[in-house]
């Protein structure tokens, strides 16, 4: 879900959101894994019951029409001691009539990935599709023999804002660095 969560987020789940109402284009969702539910997995809701997902050169397609997309600065992604310069868009997805579309950042490696030109995903009803942030490396319900369909009986709950983030840089036990990992301007985030 890079760039939204990074490895270090801890966060908030509201785990009564999905009971009132069901989720909505754009809710980052926590779900239990569907090929094996004792895993806890998160990624943005793009599909709904009903709905015909497709990416083609990289766009994502809903009920064949284009997300949008903008250009906004490179995003440099740090794993491992390796930092790699990302092409990061903000994409805006459409809530319905007269409701403003939802933005958020996605990042990509370029736009002919194995994941970049797919078939039409027909969402079955009573489940979701999701999709990470991390376009060109996320195993998603593009991945339909990993993850593929969310139930609604899945969903754990709606991911709300990042209550702590640590760069890594400290163990659990190292109180005296703490102040050195954490992520200061990522604390009380929204998530969305």
């Amino acid at each position: 879900m890079v760039p939204t969560l990074l490895v270090g987020d801890w966060f908030i789940v509201d785990r009564g959101q999905y009971r009132v109402q069901p989720p909505r284009r754009g809710d980052v969702a926590v779900f239990k894994l569907p090929t094996d539910p004792s895993i806890d997995y998160i990624k943005r809701i793009v599909g709904l019951p009903g709905d015909h997902i497709q990416m083609r050169h990289g766009n994502l397609y809903i009920n064949d029409q284009l997300v949008p997309r903008r250009p906004v600065d490179d995003y440099v992604y740090e794993e491992g001691g390796a930092m790699i310069v990302l092409h990061q868009y903000i994409e805006s997805l459409p809530r319905g009539a007269g409701k403003p579309p939802v933005e958020y950042p996605i990042i990509k490696v370029g736009d002919d990935g194995p994941l970049d030109n797919t078939p039409v995903y027909d969402v079955p009803l009573g489940n979701y599709f999701g999709m990470g942030d991390n376009r060109d490396n996320s195993q998603d319900s593009r991945v339909l023999s990993a993850v593929g369909y969310v139930p609604a009986r899945n969903l754990v709950g709606k991911a709300q804002f990042i209550l702590f983030s640590t760069d890594g840089a400290a163990r659990w036990w190292e109180i005296w660095k703490w102040p050195f990992a954490i992520r200061y301007h990522r604390l009380f985030h929204e998530v969305g």
